[in-house]
């Protein structure tokens, strides 16, 4: 990794995202799919019961979402 790599990209749910945001924009639903199944691995890998989340969820989350809903409901037809 080279230090030209913005810090907030670091993090591997972070690229997995971006990853996830590209599948979506190029209509890969089975890629998205399993970039989905890995971020949320991804979210949820450290913690356990009554363990508080400390980050925020990445900005984009909720857009990205959005683009794999919509990509599910255009295969779907």
């Amino acid at each position: 990794m080279t230090d030209s790599v913005d810090p907030a990209d670091r993090r591997l749910g972070d690229r997995i995202l971006a990853a996830l945001e590209l599948a979506a924009d190029q209509q890969e639903l089975e890629i998205a799919e399993l970039l989905w199944n890995a971020l949320e691995l991804t979210l949820s890998r450290y913690g356990g019961a009554g363990a508080l989340e400390k980050r925020e969820p990445p900005f984009a989350l909720d857009a990205v979402l959005d683009k794999l809903i919509d990509l599910r409901r255009t295969k779907a037809t």
